[in-house]
């Protein structure tokens, strides 16, 4: 275990030391209360940030028993935590933080006849679903923060999503719950006769007392909730007092249910589970404005939909920009001033075209919409659900200091009340001076609205709290409620007294003090709260660095510190079994190896948070460290925060300061050691294996467990001097090939089968000489300097190409992409804007040629293969469905992408000594167990790393994806 001094600051108060102190023995789990845990706990997704006295990651039960009796001793708050994805700040606080994502995940146990599930509070939805899902069942709440929103944060909240008209809340679906009271004392709610429910209100304990006074603050209140409470089910703010009134039968569940941890402690929870549908059809309405489709959305629901959710211009326009989710937008048909996505459930496919046809009828007859697109594939729907669920991100991925801001994102009224509502928020807004982005629920009548806002700027502080009125005023008029589904928090605390009157208001002062007389679990949050305008992450005092100079141009965001300002705090990089981002997380599981976490310390060092000297320490390297700089988020991440690229400028900024490793330095110039090892092969791999070498790599720093890479006997640019162009050459015109250095001295065989590929369809290959390094290994280095230099002049030597307009294609992911990515950022030259335009991976220009109908010459042999396809990391940030479709070209070839992260060795990375094992869990996330549950299917690869690194760890034999093309080729 870590030593005290590492946990603890050195200028933490005396209650800090003593605390941790009393903790370490006391836990199986971990307690941490240095500076930069800290730091990286004191946000989550929402507005605020509040630094916490130290965090606890409990392993068990007992973990969670021992915390809060020591916490109880020290007089210490204790806040509840997820993933950390609350966006009103319940999961802020300057007590102990209780995360239970870490360890504390798990299903306890399933139930299928009954249909109902045990879990741990930790525990991600979509995790569950998957776990249920070969048993056709799921759990019916779908926040679309699904990937990341643990049930125990769902409990807290009582979240929904878009399904609510069809599955209710999560109140509907609690069963019981095993908790901790405030006294330290354990239990289950659940379910009661009214026999059981007079035995535990005739208890002399602290649970006797709670049940005593919910059930006599709930029939002394009774006309005064009839007169209050908002007239809608979809409702979470205050206590569920209501739920206690006349329930048909008594579960205090209930009224911990959307509690946000202030009541009692989640130990673990069963829960009722739903069929999952047969299957799903989408209509996709186009209207001219907000105020029509509000007004077709009550008439929409009489045709029985699952769900009806809103989508605006403002975030069409953002998703547009952003190009990871730009390819998902097929669903849109011209400039719409919104669309409603409609969805259907239904058992058959006649049955869903049916639905379909009775929507069509429906918007035919009222007149409203202009356009209606379907979606009825599992691609088509995936897209346009991916959309949505990343509206929250696309929203806050604006590089302005102007942002969507959360704050009236909530609200909830009678879905017929909604154009009345919508009228009333424009004009609200428009006072203000202020624009404002609106989507999701129209189907339950909750729409997250988000008004354009700097907080930096105290007018516009000022703005929040003034627009947060009026609508305040609006919701009480319509009955509705301040929130839906997001809580209340720091945000809306202060407020509820507005929305449920005095009487009412104390009465929650009433619950508070009686389960919790101390005061301790999670304060602040529904009664009693801070002004909405205090704690901000960013507020009028709110102050960072900047970088005295950068080498890369982070124009496009204003600055490295506004690039790093990027991450709002969502946590999409937290998500787990899907996609690529964040590989180190999906490894470690640690915060600060999360996107989120890294930004956030270093945002904490650029502000002053954690001492600004911090920023270039030896500590930041080590939150850095683990980024593969697989550029996974910044296409992932919805807000597009570009990590790799912020990883890059920092490296540079650091060796400036400690000086360059010659490791580093050896991995930089891996072109000039591969160069002389293929002039010299086989000697030199006769040399790579022999012990002295080994123990030289070893003493280096490089893994003795990986075989270093083979040097060529006969380079590439050798076998192309020599070799025969195909008959067809030059037909169809010329193309210009990029040699990287792995295909010119490791790999040869790539640019072999790039060249035969593109010549058998008619094209003359043109290979420049006089070529340097990329500059990636450079880049990935913090050599920004030797990388622009290398830049510059492969720029120059390419320019002759690019002004005839021959494509310039590449093999190598990493490589090539630098030219787009990278050259354009470091060299800020016209002349690298232009190369960067006739850039493409190999994959790219021949469907490009397909498409254009320029493969006509290609024959292809009629030999049937099944292929695997693994894509290299940055492929994928680019788009590698062009990879799919390339491999697919040969009529016999049948071509699955493997739904898997990173592989794992990213580059030098995997060679690392401290960085081996960890490569290895990456790989075995998903990617090696598909692997080997499918011997039978070739693999092919884009990448050298991923081939690299699958060879290793498997013994399967990868493949580039051109030599699988070249096999096919007659």
């Amino acid at each position: 275990m870590p030593a005290l001094e590492r946990l603890v600051d050195p200028h933490a108060n005396e209650q800090a030391r003593a605390l941790l102190a009393d903790l370490r023995p006391a836990l199986a789990g971990e307690a941490r209360f240095d500076l930069w845990t800290r730091t990286l706990y004191s946000t989550d997704a929402s507005l605020y940030q509040v630094m916490p006295l130290g965090v606890v990651l409990p392993r068990t039960a007992e973990d969670v028993h021992a915390t809060l009796a020591l916490a109880r001793s020290h007089r210490v708050p204790i806040i509840a935590r997820g993933n950390g994805s609350s966006l009103e700040g319940q999961t802020t606080g300057t007590g102990l933080i209780l995360d239970f994502s870490r360890y504390m995940n798990q299903v306890i146990k399933v139930e299928q006849e009954a249909r109902t599930v045990r879990v741990q509070p930790g525990i991600v939805l979509d995790s569950l679903n998957r776990h249920l899902r070969p048993l056709g069942l799921m759990y019916g709440p779908d926040p679309a923060s699904s990937n990341r929103a643990t049930l125990g944060g769902m409990i807290g909240n009582n979240s929904t999503g878009a399904h609510s008209i069809l599955y209710g809340m999560t109140h509907d679906h609690i069963r019981s719950m095993r908790v901790l009271l405030a006294n330290g004392s354990e239990t289950t709610m659940g379910d009661l006769t009214p026999k059981q429910l007079a035995q535990k209100a005739a208890l002399p304990s602290h649970e006797g007392e709670v049940y005593r006074l919910t059930q006599r603050l709930a029939q002394a209140h009774r006309a005064e909730i009839a007169a209050r409470y908002p007239q809608h089910w979809r409702a979470v703010s205050g206590y569920a007092l209501d739920r206690m009134v006349e329930p048909e039968t008594w579960n205090l569940a209930s009224l911990l249910v959307g509690s946000e941890g202030t009541l009692a402690l989640t130990l673990d929870a069963t829960l009722g589970l739903v069929p999952r549908p047969t299957r799903t059809a989408l209509g996709i309405i186009h209207f001219r404005s907000l105020d029509e489709a509000m007004e077709a959305t009550p008439r929409i629901l009489e045709v029985e939909p699952s769900a009806i959710e809103l989508i605006d211009d403002v975030m069409i326009g953002l998703t547009r920009a952003a190009p990871e989710f730009a390819r998902m937008l097929t669903f849109i048909d011209g400039d719409p001033g919104c669309v409603l996505i409609v969805e259907f459930y239904g058992e058959s496919d006649s049955e869903l075209t049916s639905k379909l046809q009775r929507l069509d009828a429906l918007m035919t007859r009222i007149g409203l919409g202009y356009a209606t697109v379907r979606a009825r594939s599992a691609e088509e729907i995936g897209n346009v659900w991916g959309v949505r669920k990343a509206g929250l991100g696309l929203l806050m991925s604006t590089s302005s200091e102007w942002k969507p801001i959360p704050f009236i994102e909530d609200g909830s009224v009678p879905p017929q009340k909604l154009p009345e509502f919508v009228r009333a928020v424009q004009a609200i807004l428009a006072a203000h001076g202020v624009k404002g982005a609106f989507y999701a629920h129209a189907s339950a009548g909750c729409l997250h609205i988000r008004p354009m806002l700097n907080l930096k700027l105290a007018e516009d502080v000022a703005k929040m709290r003034s627009i947060t009125d009026a609508w305040g005023d609006v919701i009480v008029r319509l009955r509705g409620s301040f929130s839906g589904e997001h809580g209340d928090g720091r945000a809306r605390t202060e407020w509820n007294e507005k929305l449920f009157g005095p009487t009412l208001y104390q009465a929650f002062c009433e619950i508070k003090d009686g389960w919790d007389p101390d005061g301790l679990l999670n304060p602040g949050n529904i009664v009693r709260g801070q002004r909405m305008t205090e704690n901000l992450r960013y507020g009028a005092d709110y102050h960072a660095d900047e970088l005295p100079y950068t080498l890369l141009s982070f124009e496009k965001t204003g600055g490295f510190t506004q690039a790093v300002e990027m991450c709002s705090g969502i946590g999409a990089c937290r998500k787990t079994g899907a996609g690529v981002m964040c590989p180190s997380y999906m490894a470690t599981r640690e915060e600060e190896h999360s996107t989120r976490g890294r930004a956030n310390a270093l945002r904490g060092a650029l502000s002053g948070v954690i001492p600004r000297e911090a920023l270039l320490s030896p500590r930041m390297y080590e939150v850095l460290d683990l980024c593969l700089e697989c550029k996974a988020c910044s296409a992932e991440c919805p807000s597009q925060v570009d990590m790799a690229k912020i990883k890059y400028e920092f490296l540079h900024h650091y060796y400036q300061k400690h000086g360059l490793p010659l490791r580093n330095r050896l991995f930089g110039h891996i072109r000039l050691l591969s160069r002389l090892g293929s002039a010299t092969a086989p000697l030199s791999n006769a040399l790579a294996r022999s012990a002295p070498t080994r123990a030289l790599v070893a003493w280096l720093g490089i893994t003795p467990e990986r075989a270093l890479p083979p040097f060529a006997p006969q380079s590439f640019a050798q076998w192309f001097a020599a070799h025969e162009p195909h008959p067809n050459a030059g037909r169809q015109g010329h193309v210009v090939l990029f040699p990287d250095t792995f295909t010119l001295y490791n790999y040869p065989t790539i640019g072999i089968a790039a060249t035969r590929v593109a010549e058998a369809a008619g094209y003359t290959v043109l290979v420049p000489e006089g070529l340097r390094c990329c500059g990636r290994p450079m880049i990935s280095k913090g050599m920004l300097a030797d990388a622009a230099k290398n830049l510059a002049h492969n720029v120059q030597q390419l320019l002759p190409y690019v002004n005839m307009n021959l494509p310039i294609i590449g093999m190598e992911p990493s490589c090539l992409l630098t030219f787009r990515d990278e050259a354009p950022d470091l060299l800020r030259t016209e002349e690298a804007q232009r190369v960067a335009s006739l850039c493409y991976l190999f994959d790219e220009w021949l469907v490009q040629r397909q498409v254009s109908g320029e493969l006509g010459l290609l024959a292809w042999k009629e030999a049937p293969r099944r292929l695997l396809l693994h894509g290299h990391c940055h492929h994928k940030a680019s788009g590698i469905q062009s990879a799919v479709e390339a491999l697919n070209l040969p009529p016999n070839y049948e071509t699955t992408l493997i739904e898997a992260g990173c592989c794992g060795m990213a580059g030098s990375f995997g060679f690392e000594e401290e960085h081996y094992a960890l490569s290895q869990v990456i790989g075995e996330d998903r990617l090696f167990p598909t692997l080997r549950a499918h011997p039978e299917a070739d693999v092919a690869v884009t990448g050298v790393s991923c081939r690299q690194q699958i060879e290793h760890f498997t013994g399967r034999q990868p493949r580039h994806l051109v030599e699988w093309l070249a096999a096919a080729v007659i």
